[in-house]
């Protein structure tokens, strides 16, 4: 979010996108024309899954780096965000071809500060900082 915050000039229409298009996964295509306000039943049906996708990624990145160390975690973790980025704006396209339109470098930096933002705090609550 404070990606968007910082890229103001695309606000509010990139956060409305992005909600559009992660609610169609379960509300369908007809959501996805943009509407010309905000729309409280696609933004939380966009958290909501946005929420558990982060999730089930966390807990993956979690497994990878749980004996590395700080350094090493966040350098994983900015990789992992770029493989992220890459699943779901080339892959996740097959099932959902809409999302081919978010494929821009705030969409790639959005992925890398989650993966170096998602080590970092797990390495800082863990308590696991090995060698």
């Amino acid at each position: 979010m404070v990606l968007w915050w910082i890229f103001t000039d695309d606000l509010p229409e990139i956060l409305y996108r992005d909600a559009r298009l992660t609610a169609a996964i379960l509300m369908g295509t007809e959501v996805l024309p943009p509407p010309p306000a905000f729309d409280w039943k696609v933004m939380a049906v966009a958290t909501l899954i946005h929420f558990a996708i982060s999730i089930a990624y966390s807990l993956l990145l979690a497994c990878l780096i749980f004996r590395l160390g700080l350094v090493l975690a966040v350098l994983v973790g900015s990789l992992y965000g770029l493989i992220l980025y890459a699943i779901n704006m080339y892959g996740m396209t097959v099932l959902f071809p809409w999302f081919s339109v978010a494929r821009d470098w705030i969409t790639i930096v959005a992925h890398v500060v989650f993966g170096v933002s998602l080590a970092s705090t797990y390495k800082a609550l863990s308590g696991t900082q090995s060698a």
